[in-house]
């Protein structure tokens, strides 16, 4: 009997990713319960330990020593303080009275006259019987105890795992819709997607896999709440960690990320090492690197530059593929007014002004595009940065939008 039991609580912590001593905590919890309900006298304070390995359970009565008090002075006095507190009182915690539990404790006076040499604080521990009845009447009173704190374990195990997890990239498998929001299979859990954190243009088939950024983790009434998201910026992040060494060493950081979710998005990386090209590395040979994170994007476009504590050359760069001619940055505004010529207007600006909306999330600059005939006067607080040749050179080599092509534009 006692290896089926044994055997049994193995197979639960298996199924349930639960450790062997939660599971057995449990069980003694449960069968505790039990022997309170029906064998137990008022002021016993049950505790059970499980052998697992004889299938066993013995039962003890578990009291605290403490110091000897007047019961009914102790009551008149907790008794004052209840009512200056409702009355808007302050007590001081030094001095909350703490009420004679004889369920839990027992006056040294009390516990001289079967166990003489203990002290104040320590614990005494008295076997008790155990009624014949108690297995069978146990086991049902048990069996509902076991079950309900086993999803309680489960659920804040779930709750650790995946809390531990927030900001990272899991793999999931779209289950159903509900309502807006889309059902995610991670394997241990059930993740929610909200319409918020979806991709417009993504098709969410039952049974499609994709990579999942994890937002956040909540416990609920009904367990952990896992939300994730496929259009968070930083999922575009954490997948060049995951496919670039380099990042995920942290030889190459990724210095800030501007994404609009399903058709582009520009990053900004940087390095400390001279021998490493920070933008080749994301790219990769022959763009295979960038290539495997736009494949698992759906196509989405990315832009990746090199950051640049030159807040100019890092709108510059920012703004590719268009050719700056100069930038004027206006620091009491945050504004940056930038000239381009007549014919790279259109490029700067992008469509629908995609383009200059995520250089500015970029670099955290409003940026102002400006054709040659338009450009303003610059004030005193003005600094006005023309462009040189190497500069623009430099911006064109970054890699401006990589598209999901065998062939990576240079």
């Amino acid at each position: 009997m006692s290896n089926e039991i044994l055997q049994a609580i193995k197979v639960i912590c298996e199924e349930k990713g639960l450790s062997m001593e939660s599971v057995v905590e449990t069980i003694e919890a449960a069968m505790a319960a039990a022997y309170r309900k029906d064998f137990a006298e008022k002021n016993q304070n049950i505790k059970v330990t499980f052998d697992t390995k004889t299938g066993s359970a013995k039962v003890y009565d578990v009291k605290i020593i403490v110091e000897n008090v007047d019961i009914e002075a102790q009551d008149l006095a907790w008794e004052e303080q209840r009512q200056k507190r409702e009355a808007g009182e302050v007590i001081a915690e030094a001095d909350e009275i703490k009420r004679f539990n004889p369920k839990t404790e027992i006056m040294i006076a009390e516990s001289k006259k079967t166990h003489s040499k203990m002290k104040v604080g320590e614990e005494i521990v008295t076997e008790l019987p155990v009624p014949t009845e108690y297995g069978r009447m146990a086991a049902q009173t048990a069996k509902q105890v076991i079950i309900q704190r086993l999803r309680e374990a489960e659920r804040e195990n779930i709750f650790a795992n995946y809390q531990d997890k927030v900001g990272t990239v899991v793999n999931g498998i779209v289950q159903r819709f509900d309502a807006r929001s889309v059902m995610v299979d991670l394997g241990q859990a059930v993740a929610v997607m909200p319409p918020e954190e979806q991709i417009r243009v993504e098709r969410y088939d039952a049974g499609a896999r994709f990579r999942f950024y994890i937002v956040a983790v909540e416990m609920k009434a009904k367990g952990p709440e896992i939300i994730v998201s496929r259009a968070h910026k930083d999922l575009v992040k954490e997948l060049f960690a995951q496919e670039v060494p380099e990042v995920s060493a942290g030889s190459v950081v990724i210095k800030e990320v501007a994404r609009e979710a399903g058709s582009r998005s520009k990053i900004a990386v940087t390095t400390e090492d001279e021998n490493i090209d920070p933008v080749g590395s994301c790219v990769g040979q022959r763009g295979t690197r960038v290539q495997t994170v736009i494949a698992e994007l759906g196509g989405e476009k990315i832009d990746i530059i090199e950051w640049s504590d030159d807040s100019q050359k890092f709108i510059t760069q920012a703004l590719s593929p268009a050719k700056v001619i100069s930038v004027t940055l206006q620091p009491e505004e945050k504004v940056a007014l930038v000239k381009v010529a007549e014919d790279q207007l259109s490029l700067a600006i992008g469509r629908s002004g995609q383009n200059v909306r995520l250089a500015s999330k970029l670099s955290g600059w409003k940026i102002d595009i400006l054709a040659p005939d338009r450009v303003a006067q610059a004030g005193e607080e003005t600094a006005v940065v023309e462009v040189s040749p190497t500069e623009t050179a430099a911006a064109e080599a970054v890699v401006p939008i990589v598209e999901a092509t065998p062939e990576v534009q240079a």
